[in-house]
């Protein structure tokens, strides 16, 4: 089963790297929390296998996205995940993990002009946060894209590498 078993951590692999980097390039790995939390895990017993991904429970918001809860709420509003799986029901999310969110990419509030308008970053987390509830958020697809890919490459590789181990079965049982 070595050979399967190489195959599924290759596969394994592959998925969690491509993961993180397109987090990375997403522009969603502000605090690496979530980069950080990515990991797989095979398990291998006499007659079977157990691959399971592993990640912060946000992250599956990061990767599905969430389906606003009324998108008219806010100005220009549009429903940026209308095929999740996830919505926001009658709570808004937090606005203080969002507060921190605009420090750490310094963002500020501005007027029409531009030009940088009062209000403070607790303020700004409490808009973002309105915001978030009445659209959503949008699909990265930063895990479920790289999982689909390697997975169509897999079976034609997992096969081989079965038959390669049921080959060397055979001739260690011949000996």
């Amino acid at each position: 089963m070595l050979e399967t078993q190489t195959a599924l951590n290759r596969f394994a692999k592959a998925v969690v790297i491509q993961s993180k980097a397109n987090l990375t390039r997403g522009g969603k790995n502000v605090n690496r929390k979530l980069w950080n939390s990515i990991q797989s895990d095979l398990q291998i017993s006499k007659n079977s296998f157990h691959l399971s991904f592993e990640m912060e429970e946000y992250g599956d918001f990061q990767d599905k996205g969430v389906k606003g809860a009324n998108p008219s709420l806010v100005k220009n509003g549009k429903q940026k995940a209308p095929n999740s799986p996830f919505s926001f029901k009658g709570k808004q999310p937090p606005a203080k993990p969002l507060e921190e969110w605009a420090k750490k990419k310094n963002i500020r509030l501005r007027d029409k002009k531009g030009k940088y308008k009062k209000g403070n970053y607790k303020t700004l987390g409490f808009i973002l946060a309105k915001r978030i509830f009445a659209q959503g958020i949008k699909p990265s697809l930063f895990f479920t894209k790289p999982f689909e890919s390697a997975f169509k490459n897999l079976p034609d590789e997992l096969i081989e590498a079965y038959a390669l181990d049921i080959e060397n079965l055979l001739e260690s049982t011949r000996k």
